[in-house]
C-alpha cells in the first residue's frame, strides 16, 4: 500500500513563521553562536523548532492539539512507519454514512455529512488503537496529526474556523490522509508541553528560547475551535452559528491588555543564554483586532531586564481578514544576550 506523504508547513495556520525561517535561522546563526537546546515556548504547529530539529527540542502549546502535532514531529519515539502507512490507506479507502457525534454536530458546515461521518469514525478509531495498545504514543500523535491536516485541506473556511462559507457544494470533498514524513531517531531529551507558557517557563532550561506569542485579541482557540474539539475528543456540547464548544480554559491572557505584564512574568522567570522574540508592528494600524497588544517599548524594557539587545527586521505580508491593508508590516526579531 502506497499513500501520499506531507510535511509540516503543510497546514494553514495564522502567524505561521515557515516562510520567515530564512530570516529568523540567520539572526539564530550570526548572533547565538554554538548552542545545543532550543526551546520555543508558543510552538504552534511547530514551523519555527523543524529548524532545529538536529538540536535538544522543547516545544509548548496550550492548545492540545498544536501539542498533539509537536509530539508528532519531535518526539524522541521511534514508529513503525509501514504499520502507520497500511493504518492510513485504509482509513482512505472506508465510507461512512452512520451517525455520530461529527455527523450530528457539524453536518453540511465545515464539511459535508459522509466526510464528517469519516472524520467521526476514524477518530474514535484512532483512540481505540491507542487504548488497546496496538499504536505507542507517537504514532498515536502523527496519525491523529495526519486526521487534522487532512481536515484542514478540505475544510470549508478561509482557513480558520470563526465561519464557514454558504452556499458551497460539499459533495466533491475527499478527505485524504497522507504520511507525515516525520524524522527518527531525535535527541532523546525532547519534551513537548501543553500548558501555559508563564507556568513552564521556571521549569525548563535551554541555550535559546524562542518566544511567538499572539499579537492581538484574536483567539487561537476561537480560530481552530473544531481542529481542538477533534483532537481532545471529548465530544462536548457546542453551540452558536459557527458551532463552538467552550474554550474558556484555553483563552490566552496574551490576546488582552494584561498582555504586557505577562510577558515581563515570562521574561523574568527564563533560564537562558538568549531570548528571541518575534513580534510585528500591527501596532495602531489595523483595525482594533489586529492592533498589537504589547508594544515596542514594553518588549524592550522587559527584555533590557535580562541583557543587551538588539532588533532586526524583515518585511512581509501578514496575514489579514481582508478589512485591513498594510503594505509596510514588518516582522521584527528582539534578540537579548542574557547576562
Amino acid at each position: 500500500m502506497s499513500v501520499q506523504t506531507t510535511k509540516i508547513n503543510n497546514r494553514r495556520y495564522l502567524g505561521n513563521k515557515y516562510k520567515l525561517l530564512p530570516f529568523i535561522t540567520k539572526v539564530v546563526s550570526e548572533h547565538c553562536g554554538d548552542f545545543n537546546s532550543f526551546t520555543d515556548i508558543f510552538a504552534g504547529t511547530g514551523a519555527v523548532a523543524s529548524a532545529y530539529i538536529k538540536k535538544q527540542l522543547t516545544t509548548n502549546d496550550i492548545l492540545f492539539s498544536n501539542y498533539i502535532s509537536n509530539t508528532a514531529w519531535f518526539s524522541p519515539e521511534n514508529y513503525d512507519w509501514d504499520k502507520l502507512v497500511d493504518f492510513i490507506s485504509e482509513y482512505n479507502d472506508y465510507n461512512s454514512t452512520e451517525e455520530n457525534y461529527m455527523t450530528k454536530n457539524f453536518s453540511d458546515t465545515y464539511f459535508s455529512h459522509d466526510i464528517c461521518s469519516k472524520i467521526g469514525f476514524i477518530r474514535e478509531d484512532i483512540e481505540d488503537k491507542k487504548n488497546s495498545k496496538i499504536i505507542n504514543n507517537r504514532e498515536y500523535a502523527i496519525l491523529l496529526t495526519s486526521l487534522l491536516y487532512a481536515m484542514d485541506r478540505i475544510a470549508n473556511t478561509c482557513g480558520h474556523y470563526d465561519a464557514w462559507r454558504r452556499n458551497v457544494d460539499l459533495s466533491a470533498q475527499v478527505l485524504e490522509m497522507r504520511m507525515l514524513a516525520a524524522e527518527k531517531n531525535l535527541n532523546a531529551n525532547n519534551l513537548c508541553f501543553n500548558t501555559d507558557s508563564n507556568k513552564l517557563a521556571a521549569n525548563i532550561k535551554s541555550d535559546v528560547v524562542y518566544l511567538d506569542p499572539p499579537y492581538n485579541s484574536r483567539q487561537y482557540c476561537d480560530a481552530y475551535h473544531l481542529v481542538e474539539n477533534v483532537a481532545c475528543w471529548q465530544k462536548p456540547e457546542v453551540f452558536g452559528v459557527a458551532k463552538k464548544m467552550d474554550r474558556t480554559s484555553l483563552k490566552s491572557k496574551y490576546c488582552t491588555q494584561s498582555a504586557p505584564k505577562a510577558f515581563d512574568d515570562l521574561i523574568s522567570k527564563l533560564d537562558t543564554r538568549y531570548i528571541l522574540v518575534s513580534y510585528n508592528n500591527m501596532e495602531n494600524k489595523g483595525n482594533d483586532r489586529s492592533n498589537a497588544r504589547i508594544s515596542d517599548e514594553e518588549i524592550i524594557t522587559s527584555l533590557k531586564k535580562r541583557g543587551n539587545v538588539q532588533i532586526f527586521s524583515e518585511d512581509y505580508k501578514a496575514f489579514t481578514t481582508g478589512k485591513s491593508e498594510h503594505s509596510d508590516n514588518q516582522e521584527r526579531l528582539f534578540l537579548c544576550k542574557c547576562q
